[in-house]
C-alpha cells in the first residue's frame, strides 16, 4: 500500500522551536484493525498548544516521545474503513499525528464528520468552522456566558482563536477590544469590526490603553496569553467578570520559566470566575455551536481568517512561524 509520511520530533525544543528539531521520515503504511480506520491527511492543523506536547512535562496530553510523530488536529478523508460509522470517502477531524495517513478508531479525542458545504473550502472546516470556531464559542459563551451588551477584551487578537471570538462576540452584541503585537495585526482586526485595537508592544501601559478604551471596565477576558497581560488586565475586570483562559502562548516557549501574576488578589476583590477549557469538555453544546458558526459565516458576521501552506512537509516550518509570532489567522497546511 506505499509508505506514510511522518514528521517526527527528533529533540525538544528549548525556546522557541527551530528545523533541527524535527524530522521527516517514512514508514509502512498501516492496516486497520477491527473497528478501526485509515484516514488521508487532507489537512493539518498548526496549533499554539502542540509546544506543550513537545516538553517533557505533563499537559492535557501525554507528552510527545522523541522519534516519534508529533500530535496535531487533523482533517482528513477515510481511505479504507472497518467501522460502518466511518465509511471510506467521508471526510472527518480528529486528534491525531503529523502522519499524511493515521488509523483511528471511534474514541479518538475530537473526533467529528465534517459535512462539507457546497461552495466552502475544506480548510475553513479546520478553522473557523471548526476546532477554532469551537473553541472561541464554547470558551465566550459555555465558558464565559457573554452577554449582549457586555464589554469583551480578546489576546493574540489577530490569531485564529482570537479573531474568531472577536467576530463572534461583535455578533452577540458586545463591544470588543483586541490586544495584538502589531500595526499590520491591528489593522486586521479593525478591518473584522473590532470596536478598538491596541498594540501591546507600542504601548507603555497596556492597562491604561485598555482602561481608556473600556471606561466601564471588562466583563469577559478572552485570554490566550496569561504572564503580564493577565496581570495587567485582572484589575480591570469589573464584579463578577469572566476568565475563560483558552491558552497561555506567552509561555509555551520557555515553560521553565512561567511569569508570576501579581493582581490574582482580584480574582476575590470582584469576585472574579477564573476558568481554563478545552473545547471538548462540552459535547452537548456542540452542535448548537457549529449551527451558530455556519449561520454567522453564510450571514457575512464571520470571516474565517487562514494563513495557508501547501505540502506535508511545511508543517514544521509553518509550526515555527507560529511559535514566532510571524502568523495571522488560522495556520494550517494543505495536503
Amino acid at each position: 500500500m506505499g509508505k506514510v509520511k511522518h514528521v517526527l520530533l527528533a529533540r525538544r525544543p528549548h525556546g522557541v522551536p527551530v528545523p533541527d528539531d524535527f524530522e521527516l521520515a517514512e514508514t509502512e503504511m498501516p492496516v486497520p484493525g477491527e473497528g478501526e480506520f485509515l484516514v488521508a491527511m487532507r489537512v493539518g492543523s498548526v496549533d499554539p498548544a502542540i509546544r506543550g506536547f513537545l516538553d517533557d512535562r505533563p499537559s492535557y496530553l501525554p507528552p510527545v516521545a522523541l522519534g516519534a510523530p508529533v500530535a496535531g488536529m487533523s482533517l482528513g478523508e477515510v481511505v479504507q474503513s472497518n467501522n460502518p460509522k466511518y465509511p471510506a470517502g467521508i471526510f472527518v477531524r480528529a486528534m491525531g499525528t503529523w502522519s499524511d495517513h493515521f488509523v483511528l478508531d471511534e474514541n479518538a479525542l475530537g473526533l467529528e464528520i465534517v459535512d462539507q458545504k457546497e461552495g466552502t473550502e475544506l480548510h475553513h472546516y479546520m478553522g473557523a468552522l471548526g476546532p477554532v470556531g469551537l473553541t472561541a464559542w464554547v470558551g465566550l459563551f459555555a465558558v464565559g456566558q457573554v452577554r449582549a451588551g457586555e464589554t469583551v477584551v480578546v489576546s493574540a487578537a489577530a490569531g485564529a482563536t482570537g479573531s474568531t471570538v472577536g467576530q463572534i462576540a461583535k455578533a452577540r452584541g458586545c463591544k470588543v477590544i483586541g490586544l495584538v503585537g502589531s500595526a499590520e495585526k491591528a489593522k486586521v482586526i479593525r478591518d473584522l469590526g473590532f470596536d478598538a485595537a491596541i498594540e501591546y508592544r507600542a504601548a507603555p501601559d497596556i492597562a491604561a490603553g485598555i482602561a481608556k478604551a473600556a471606561p466601564e471596565g471588562v466583563d469577559v477576558y478572552f485570554d490566550n496569553v496569561g504572564g503580564e497581560m493577565l496581570e495587567a488586565i485582572l484589575p480591570l475586570m469589573r464584579l463578577h467578570g469572566r476568565v475563560p483562559v483558552c491558552g497561555m502562548i506567552g509561555q509555551y516557549n520557555d515553560a521553565d520559566h512561567p511569569y508570576g501574576v501579581k493582581t490574582l488578589w482580584q480574582l476575590v476583590v470582584n469576585r472574579i470566575r477564573m476558568q481554563g477549557f478545552i473545547t471538548y469538555d462540552y459535547p452537548d453544546v456542540l452542535d448548537r455551536a457549529q449551527a451558530e458558526l455556519e449561520g454567522w459565516v453564510a450571514e457575512g458576521k464571520l470571516k474565517p481568517l487562514a494563513n495557508l501552506r501547501d505540502g506535508f512537509e511545511k508543517l514544521p516550518e509553518a509550526f515555527i512561524d507560529l511559535m514566532s509570532g510571524r502568523t495571522i489567522g488560522k495556520t494550517l497546511v494543505r495536503i
